[in-house]
């Protein structure tokens, strides 16, 4: 097993680093490019894993096309086939054949999909094959608390079938963010689009090519809003990243607020900064419903303060790479910080799971952190060298979606070593 060494001699952080662009925005141009009759240039495309591993597979004339680990890849490429023609064999990894397929599988064979499971039933792998009667009919109810990729899956494909698409979206929505984003770069491409309450009408029409440059990964802008909380003086720019963002974790700029961390945009992205005598709240609550993948940055940043967090909207985290509520418990305990389960509360007759964090991160001998083939539980607790040394288990990892990340950490006078 790799394991990495990373530490850093004090708190006081300077420097400058240029993030990659989003992959999150990056897979969705990809299936906008394919789908469009005219090509494209896409400039700036996330270096990730999954981002190079979706361009290959929609370029390969193979039958059988491995994701990997790729979550969003599967997802997008489900929808993608079930329209092309020919039968393909889409698979992925073994933690991928654990990841739920069967909403968005149901979705597309009431729109007349071929679509069959290979081995367990609602899971990878999948057989897509052609259909005549695909997109004929033109209107589908989706559970809304579902992951927003089988939506977003669902609405990039919608101006592409005969009929359109009317999307009615049941229950309480999920991660709505990535939802706007979709129709926000849907839109750029020329689609048009309705959303009223809890439906969205995209009626059939062209993507209109355009050239498109893709802005950095707020997400993996949260490391850094995480470093910059836990240093105790900053002084960091930020390179590709845009005030006026898709993306729905930018609400990191207002979240870290509180940590006395202020972001100040400038013309090549922004800068970070933080005084020596900034405050820190005594109790931190959010819903994180809306941007799920930097809940795990702010629960470390919580315990490496001290800070007691009240979570909810945590819903899709045991679905993801890994049971993320599960990881974040067993190695935030490893330095005595303790995340647990609240009985539900109702708001607006709506059941809310909480998630309490106490304790504040402390160890004698440095800890190592397991990942769990996840790619945010390494940079997540990456931040943790700040307050003293500690390793990470299988730090390769990061690759999946920001594969710079320990490089970027070195350049700022972090030390990181392969443990002999």
């Amino acid at each position: 097993m790799d394991i990495l060494h990373l530490s850093r001699p004090d708190r006081h952080l300077r420097g400058e680093i240029t993030l990659a662009g989003s992959k999150s925005i990056s897979n969705r141009a990809l299936i906008i490019q394919a789908l469009c009759q005219d090509d494209f240039a896409i400039h700036r495309l996330a270096n990730a894993r999954d981002t190079a591993t979706l361009q290959a597979l929609l370029q390969s004339d193979d039958t059988e096309l491995d994701t990997g680990a790729a979550g969003t890849t599967f997802r997008f490429l489900t929808a993608y086939l079930a329209a092309q023609p020919g039968t393909q064999v889409l698979t992925g990894s073994e933690r991928m054949k654990q990841r739920p397929i069967g909403v968005l599988v149901a979705a597309l064979r009431e729109l007349g999909a071929d679509i069959s499971y290979l081995e367990k039933e609602g899971y990878p792998p999948l057989s897509i094959g052609e259909s005549r009667i695909f997109g004929t009919a033109g209107q589908l109810c989706i559970p809304a608390s579902t992951s927003s990729q089988y939506i977003t899956a669902l609405l990039l494909l919608a101006p592409t079938l005969p009929q359109g698409l009317t999307l009615e979206l049941e229950g309480k929505i999920v991660s709505r963010p990535y939802i706007e984003m979709t129709l926000g770069l849907m839109a750029y491409f020329g689609i048009q689009h309705q959303w009223e309450d809890h439906t969205i009408r995209v009626p059939a029409q062209p993507y209109l090519a355009r050239d498109f440059v893709v802005e950095a990964d707020w997400s993996a802008a949260s490391y850094y809003y995480s470093l910059a909380a836990l240093s105790e003086t900053c002084e960091l720019q930020l390179n590709g990243l845009f005030a006026d963002s898709f993306q729905g974790d930018a609400v990191i700029q207002q979240l870290y607020a509180a940590f006395g961390v202020e972001t100040t945009f400038n013309e090549a992205g922004l800068r970070l900064t933080k005084k020596a005598d900034a405050t820190r709240p005594p109790v931190f609550e959010y819903d994180f419903l809306a941007c799920p993948d930097v809940a795990q940055t702010l629960a470390v940043t919580c315990a490496a303060l001290g800070v007691q967090g009240l979570f909810t909207g945590l819903d899709t985290l045991r679905i993801k790479e890994t049971d993320r509520i599960a990881a974040l418990q067993t190695e935030l305990g490893k330095v005595q910080a303790y995340l647990s389960p609240l009985p539900p509360r109702f708001s607006k007759k709506e059941e809310k799971k909480y998630f309490l964090l106490e304790g504040q991160a402390q160890w004698n001998e440095p800890p190592t952190f397991a990942t769990y083939e996840d790619h945010r539980m390494a940079m997540a607790f990456a931040p943790l060298a700040l307050l003293g040394p500690v390793y990470i288990a299988e730090p390769l990892v990061v690759e999946k979606s920001y594969p710079d990340f320990w490089t970027d950490l070195s350049s700022l006078g972090f030390a990181v070593e392969n443990k002999l």
